[in-house]
């Protein structure tokens, strides 16, 4: 009985068994942020809470990004249409205007047939309020220093809202 306990244990997959693209089509091994804390995010360019969201999200980043915290963006098309652009224009556009110092990844789908496996693992860890729909751009999911989901947000939760929970994660 003890043996499948165990078993399970030691399968229970963590943020740090996926590998995406990031936004210049490089693999990046989730695991290269071991130890950290994470805020993922879907991110979109042509959104009504792009410009406080990317804000927010660089001013959080700036302010924890020494301390362990990183927080990475993965945009979205899904809704609405509002990340049309190619993955040279999603960079042009989060670095230029905002300035985000954070990761971007490549483009992903976040709900559907084609759900990028770290979404699938994120929305199975932390089921949200439409079960594991994500339900707009900028919904964000916050994983503690051992790659586990502690809490999902929904997109109207502005990244400043998250710094107590954040910061606590940090200090953990």
């Amino acid at each position: 009985m003890g043996n499948t306990i165990y078993a399970r244990a030691a399968t229970e997959k963590t943020i740090y068994d996926f590998t995406v693209k990031d936004i210049d089509d490089k693999d990046v091994p989730l695991s290269t942020f071991k130890g950290k804390v994470l805020l993922i995010v879907n991110v979109a360019s042509r959104c009504g809470l792009t410009t406080s969201n990317y804000t927010e999200l660089s001013r959080v980043y700036e302010k924890y990004k020494n301390q362990g915290l990183e927080i990475l963006a993965f945009p979205c098309n899904q809704f609405g249409a509002q990340e049309p652009g190619s993955n040279p224009e999603i960079k042009q556009f989060a670095c230029t205007r905002f300035k985000a110092e954070f990761p971007i990844f490549d483009k992903v789908d976040v709900n559907g047939p084609n759900t990028a496996p770290v979404y699938q693992f994120l929305k199975s860890s932390a089921g949200g309020f439409l079960g594991d729909l994500v339900k707009w751009n900028f919904e964000k999911f916050l994983v503690d220093k051992n790659g586990k989901v502690v809490e999902r947000y929904p997109p109207t939760t502005s990244p400043l809202q998250i710094e107590k929970d954040i910061q606590k994660l940090l200090a953990a």
